[in-house]
Formats: structure tokens, sequence, C-alpha cells
């Protein structure tokens, strides 16, 4: 089981930032999960909530703004002990950090329609290019996993799930050729696990930061432990 730091390490660091992604690489993990969104002007940043307001204090839509607007929000808005600012990265920019890293996981939030859905992943094989090995796209938004079926991607995908369909997940994981389920904790029974074992798909458990907890998800064999406290996990699992 790999421990994957849930938005590079949000409850030991600033969530989604180069920072972050530094600090997770600085523990020796390998594995990290972020989040991505398309900008009005194309390009993909990785933040998880659709505005800045939680993160960095000031209220801005973030699919409103370009690149460089988007660049000069702070994302330090919970940590103010943090010495050095955390503007919005780009996708590429954070990638340069995972160079090294052995599992990513890209969720794509949910977007308006199956256009948008498509200019989206358009540019994200662009930015992904070199991370074929490493990389999975994983989103809750089954437009996004018809996208990168539509133009037959060669990335691996995941469907996340955080509510109670129980083994219609699984077939409809199956439907989108996915080769992996991310499944909200609280619905990773022992049960639904061994279910999804038995259909061949990988699985990674979010979001994860009770050490009991964790030690029972590994007795089960899943593939990746999402967890927002990497650190402490290390501290106390057998790897």
């Amino acid at each position: 089981m790999q421990i994957i730091g849930h938005r590079g390490a949000r409850g030991e660091a600033p969530e989604n930032t180069l920072g972050g992604f530094r600090y997770l690489h600085g523990l020796g993990i390998r594995a990290v999960e972020f989040d991505v969104r398309q900008l009005k002007d194309g390009q993909l940043v990785v933040i998880h909530d659709d505005d800045f307001v939680r993160t960095t204090g000031r209220a801005q839509h973030v699919e409103s703004c370009d690149l460089s607007e988007a660049q000069q929000f702070d994302h330090r808005h919970q940590w103010q002990h943090w010495i050095f600012e955390e503007y919005t990265p780009s996708l590429p920019h954070v990638l340069e950090c995972l160079t090294d890293f052995d599992h990513i996981e890209v969720e794509i939030k949910a977007v308006a329609d199956e256009a948008a859905a498509e200019r989206l992943i358009e540019q994200l094989h662009q930015d992904l290019k070199g991370f074929e090995t490493s990389a999975t796209i994983t989103s809750f938004d089954v437009k996004i996993l018809a996208a990168l079926q539509h133009t037959r991607s060669h990335y691996k995908r995941g469907l996340l799930v955080e509510i109670p369909i129980g083994e219609y997940a699984i077939e409809l994981a199956q439907q989108y050729e996915c080769q992996q389920i991310g499944w909200k904790d609280q619905l990773a029974t022992d049960e639904i696990i061994k279910l999804t074992q038995h259909a061949n798909l990988k699985i990674s458990v979010w979001t994860v930061n009770d050490i009991d907890r964790a030690k029972h998800l590994q007795q089960l064999g899943i593939e990746g432990l999402i967890t927002d406290v990497p650190q402490l996990m290390l501290q106390h699992l057998k790897l």
C-alpha cells in the first residue's frame, strides 16, 4: 500500500501548492493526489475549490481568471506561519516537482458540459506528456471519463465515488474502462473493497487520517491510502 499525499499534504502544508508538493517530496513519499481546473484562457491550474475564498481569503471565481490573474492569489490564508508565498500553481509547474514520483492522481473537477470536458482533456494530454507511466486521471464527473474514452486516452483513469451507489460504481468504472476506483472512506466497507478487487480494479481510499483505520485498510490490500497527514502515517505504518 502506498501513502498518497492528499492535495500535497493538506494537513501539514498549504494544499495544492508548490511548497506543499516539495514538503511531501522531502518526506520521501513519491505518491500524490491533487485537483485540476481549467481557466478561461485554457490553461490548467491546481486548485480544489471553484473560488479562491477558503485558501486565499479573496472572493474570485477560478474559471473567470486567466493564468496571470490566478497566479496573483497567495494560498497561505489558513497558514499564517508558512514563510514562503504560495501562488496558484499551473499544472506544468506542479509536474516539474513530481518528475521522480511513481504515482500521481490527477483529479479533474466537474465541468459544465461535454464540450468543456473535451477542451480540458485536450489541454491535459499536452501538459501530462512524459508522465504516461505515473499519472492516473480521476474524476467524479463521468463527462470527464467519457471524454477520456472518446479520445482513446492512453492514460490510466479512475472513478471517484462519494455517494453510496455500491456495486453500481464498479459497473460504471468498467463502462468507462477505468483501472481503479477511489472510494470515500465512509463507503469503503470490507465487502465493497472485496468486490472491487474481484473486478480487478485497483483501490484508493480517501481521506484517511486515523491510524487504526489506515492499518485495517492496509490489511485488506488496497493500493493507495490518500491522507492529509502523510508524515503521521509514515511514523505508524509498516510499508
